[in-house]
C-alpha cells in the first residue's frame, strides 16, 4: 500500500499483501519509520499462527468508560508499540518494521451493551470472549483494543478484556507493561512488585565447570535431533486432546480458568524442595493423565473407577515457552517509551519441548518427581536459545518462508504476576486471567500467579475438549491429591 497526495494531504492507497500493508514511508507521512519486527514476532505474524494474547481483569467496581480513555492517554498511547502499524518497506526488500502513526482511541475501546439483570452473566462474558477469538485487528491500526464489560459476575463487578496482538510483545513484556500502569492498593503511589530475580549458582571448581559445558553440549545437539525429528516424522500420539491439524489455528476458542491458593502449591513445594513450575507442571500431568484416563474409558463404565484404561505409551508434548531475559522487572512507562531503551521489551522467548509423562500413578509424589527431572534436564539445554536462532536465520535468509511451531499437542507458559494485590486507574483488581488464540494446538495453559492465588487458565477448542470444566476439576483434585500424599509422607506438619 502507497501514501498519495489528495486535496494537500497524504492518503492510503493500493492493495495489502499477507494482511501486512506495503508503503513508501515519505518524509511528509504522518507515519515516523521505527525499528523492525523482531524474529520472534514474525512467526506470531504466520497464518498458521497469527496469535494474539487476550487478557482478563475482574475489577472490584464498575468501569468508568471516559476515565479509563484519558487513562489510556497517558499509559498505552504512551508506548511505541501501541502506537505503531506494522508496514513492510517496499525499499528494503519487504522487511517489516514498526511505523508509528495517530491512534483514535474510539478504534481501540469498546463497549458494548449488557443486559444488568441477565440469568447468566458469567456465561455471557465467557461467550463474549469466545466470540472476540472469532475476530482479529485490522492492520490499518496498532493491533490492540480494549472491552469494557460493565456487568457483575462470580468474582467481579466488571471485566476489562485487553486483546493485543502477539507480535506486540510476549507475556513478559505485556505483563510487565500493564503491572507499570498498576499501583499497590496498600500503597497508591507504590509501583507492584514481582518475584525477586533469580540467585546466581555458587562458584564450583573447574570440574564440575567442565562437566556442565559437555552436558549443556550434549543435550542441545540431543535436543535438536529431537526438534528434526519432531518436525517430521516423530508425532505426538492422536489423544483426545490433540488437534488433527493445523487448521485448528483458525477456530474460536474457548478460555476458562480455575483458581487455587498459591499456599498449597507453596506448601508441597517446600516440602518436596522443588520449584512452583516443578509444581504446576507436576499438577498439569497429572491432571492431564486423569482427564485422558477418562476420556479412553468411556464405554467402560462410569469412567470413575480408576482402572488404567489408558494405552501403553501415550507421546503427549507441550511448546513451554521459556523467558530469555536474565530476570523479570517492572519499569516506569517513561523508561520504555525510550526507542533503545534497555528495558527488555518485546518477544525475547524461546521454547522447549516438554514431555508430559501420561500415566496413573501410585504416589502422587511420583508426577512432582517426573516434573522435577525433567525441568532440570530442560534447563541443562540450550533448546529455547537455538530455536530464537533458528527464527533469525530464517528471517535473515529465508524471509518469505519462516520457521513454524512444532505441531504438538498443547502450548504451556508460566507467567509470574504481582505479589500483592492492585489497582488499575484507581480501580482494584480482583483477578488476572491471560490466555491466547490464533495457536494452532488445541489446548493452551497458562499459569498466573497474583497476591494469594494462582490461576490456571485454558484455552480450548471446544470441539475437540467439549468439557474445558471437567480438565478443570482433574486439575484441582490433582492439587489435592499430591497436597494429600505430602501430609501422609509427613514431609510436613498436619
Amino acid at each position: 500500500m502507497e501514501l498519495e497526495r489528495k486535496n494537500g494531504e497524504w492518503i492510503k492507497s493500493g492493495s495489502c499483501d499477507l494482511g501486512l500493508r506495503r508503503i513508501k514511508v515519505r518524509k511528509e507521512s504522518v507515519y515516523e519509520e521505527e525499528e523492525p519486527l523482531s524474529p520472534m514476532a514474525r512467526m506470531f505474524q504466520q497464518p498458521e499462527s497469527n496469535v494474539y494474547v487476550i487478557a482478563m481483569l475482574g475489577f472490584k467496581n464498575p468501569i468508568d468508560p471516559h476515565f479509563l480513555k484519558a487513562n489510556l492517554v497517558h499509559t498505552f498511547l504512551k508506548h511505541p508499540r501501541f502506537s505503531s502499524v506494522q508496514v513492510a518497506d517496499e525499499k528494503n526488500g519487504g522487511e517489516v518494521k514498526w511505523v508509528k502513526t495517530k491512534v483514535d482511541l474510539d478504534n481501540h475501546v469498546k463497549l458494548p451493551m449488557v443486559d444488568q439483570h441477565m440469568a447468566s452473566p458469567d456465561q455471557f462474558v465467557e461467550d463474549y470472549i469466545a466470540n472476540l477469538t472469532n475476530t482479529h485487528i485490522s492492520t490499518s491500526i496498532p493491533m490492540w483494543d480494549v472491552h469494557i464489560l460493565n456487568l457483575k459476575t462470580c468474582d467481579a463487578e466488571s471485566t476489562l478484556v485487553i486483546r493485543v496482538h502477539h507480535s506486540l510483545g510476549d507475556g513478559t513484556s505485556l505483563m510487565s507493561f500493564l503491572i507499570s500502569c498498576c499501583r499497590k492498593t496498600s500503597e497508591p503511589d507504590a509501583l507492584p512488585s514481582f518475584p525477586a530475580s533469580k540467585k546466581s549458582r555458587p562458584d564450583t571448581g573447574w570440574f564440575w565447570k567442565f562437566w556442565s559445558v559437555l552436558l549443556l553440549a550434549w543435550n542441545t545437539l540431543v535436543d535438536i535431533w529431537m526438534c528434526v525429528a519432531t518436525t517430521y516424522f516423530l508425532k505426538d500420539t492422536q489423544t483426545p486432546l490433540k488437534a488433527p491439524s493445523r487448521a485448528v489455528a483458525f477456530t474460536s476458542r474457548r478460555i476458562v480458568r480455575r483458581t487455587f491458593c498459591v499456599d498449597d502449591v507453596i506448601l508441597v513445594k517446600n516440602a518436596t524442595n522443588t520449584k512452583v513450575n516443578d509444581v504446576v507442571l507436576a499438577i498439569t500431568q497429572a491432571g492431564l493423565s486423569r482427564y485422558l484416563n477418562r476420556k479412553y474409558g468411556k464405554g467402560m463404565g462410569d469412567g470413575e473407577s480408576w482402572e488404567n484404561n489408558l494405552p501403553n505409551i501415550v507421546r503427549l508434548t507441550a511448546t513451554l515457552f521459556i523467558n530469555l531475559r536474565s530476570s523479570p522487572g517492572i519499569y516506569a512507562i517513561a523508561k520504555m517509551v525510550k526507542q533503545h531503551s534497555q528495558n527488555d521489551w518485546g518477544n525475547k522467548i524461546g521454547y522447549v519441548l516438554y514431555p508430559f509423562k501420561i500415566a496413573l500413578k501410585d504416589n502422587p509424589l511420583d508426577y512432582i518427581r517426573d516434573a522435577k527431572a525433567t525441568m532440570d534436564r530442560k534447563k541443562a539445554t540450550l533448546e529455547a536459545q537455538f530455536r530464537l536462532f533458528m527464527a533469525k536465520v530464517f528471517v535473515r535468509f529465508y524471509p518469505t518462508k519462516l520457521a513454524t511451531f512444532p505441531l504438538t499437542t498443547m502450548w504451556f507458559s508460566n507467567v509470574a504476576g504481582p505479589q500483592e494485590e492492585i489497582s488499575l486507574f484507581g480501580n482494584q483488581v480482583t483477578f488476572i486471567a491471560p490466555s491466547l488464540y490464533g495457536q494452532p494446538v488445541a489446548l493452551t495453559i497458562h499459569i498466573i500467579s497474583y497476591a494469594k492465588k494462582i490461576s490456571m487458565v485454558l484455552s480450548v477448542d471446544d470441539n475437540i475438549i467439549p468439557d474445558p470444566y471437567q480438565l478443570c476439576d482433574d486439575f484441582e483434585e490433582a492439587l489435592k491429591l499430591i497436597k494429600k500424599a505430602v501430609v501422609a509422607e509427613g514431609l510436613i506438619k498436619k
